[in-house]
């Protein structure tokens, strides 16, 4: 596995795979390893000839209050993740590698990234749809693999994309979830016991109201509520948003007439938590 901290190098040697014909798949991450990072390279082999991953903690997608600072870093042991999964290119620049001193250019993000995420965390999307822009310059792959869990985060970089006429196909991989349901993060390991067990609200309330459209529940509202009950009942300390959206525009959907997604956002002690599920009617 080679490591690179360059644009330079990482750019050289995705080109030349490129050259040869090689499909490259790139997995963008901020490190702190966990099986549904390396379910993404996972996919990527099974799609393309190569894969790279990118190593770094972007500072432009945290806001001064968030926890840039003390976001996990583990660098050795992601290494070693990534080795043993097969990846072929790791890229772990310094910050000033990727913003440089002078830097000044920003990639505003579609209207997708406006609500949620996007009114809970100002100027979030705009540091996640200018890093990943760069990522793919700098990796200019053929495939780039992201998670289903940063569901919106997944919709702001495919509208990008889809805006910007970027050359990648974009693959969204299924949510990896810990035994017990809670959905695999980095930020898992902040959690006590006790609020371990508190954040199972968030998959459990997302299972009430798949449940309950499945059992032929289509009213948007009453799912919401449905979200927000469970949630109470687990003492989650605040409730960002519980929602349901359409699975492209995220939009409110006052009826679940046409494919549509559950998110929640909400904060167990100090840590921040996300989790979502797709209902698509017929399926």
């Amino acid at each position: 596995m080679k490591i690179v901290k360059l644009v330079s190098e990482a750019q050289r040697w995705t080109l030349d795979q490129r050259a040869v014909g090689n499909r490259v798949g790139l997995v963008p991450t901020m490190g702190a390893l966990h099986a549904g990072h390396i379910s993404l390279a996972q996919r990527s082999h099974t799609i393309c000839d190569r894969t790279a991953a990118t190593i770094f903690v972007n500072p432009t997608q945290f806001a001064p209050s968030e926890d840039l600072d003390k976001y996990p870093r583990t660098l050795d042991a992601d290494l070693e993740k990534l080795e043993a999964a097969g990846v072929d290119l790791v890229f772990t620049p310094e910050p000033n590698e990727v913003y440089p001193p002078g830097f000044s250019t920003y990639v505003s993000p579609p209207a997708v990234g406006g609500t949620l995420e996007g009114a809970s965390r100002p100027d979030h999307f705009r540091g996640v749809t200018t890093v990943v822009m760069k990522l793919f310059n700098i990796v200019p792959a053929t495939h780039a693999f992201f998670g289903q869990k940063d569901y919106q985060q997944a919709a702001v970089i495919s509208a990008m994309c889809r805006d910007m006429n970027v050359p990648i196909q974009l693959e969204i991989c299924p949510i990896v979830r810990e035994p017990d349901g809670l959905a695999m993060s980095s930020r898992n390991r902040y959690l006590s016991d006790d609020q371990r067990q508190r954040a199972l609200g968030l998959s459990r309330a997302l299972k009430a109201a798949e449940q309950q459209f499945r059992s032929g529940e289509t009213d948007g509202p009453q799912l919401e509520q449905t979200m927000l009950d469970a949630l109470a009942e687990a003492k989650v300390d605040t409730i960002e948003y519980a929602v349901i959206a359409d699975a492209i525009t995220l939009e409110p959907l006052p009826t679940i007439d046409r494919p549509a997604v559950a998110l929640i956002a909400a904060r167990v002690g100090a840590t921040r938590l996300i989790d979502n599920t797709l209902l698509t009617p017929g399926n």
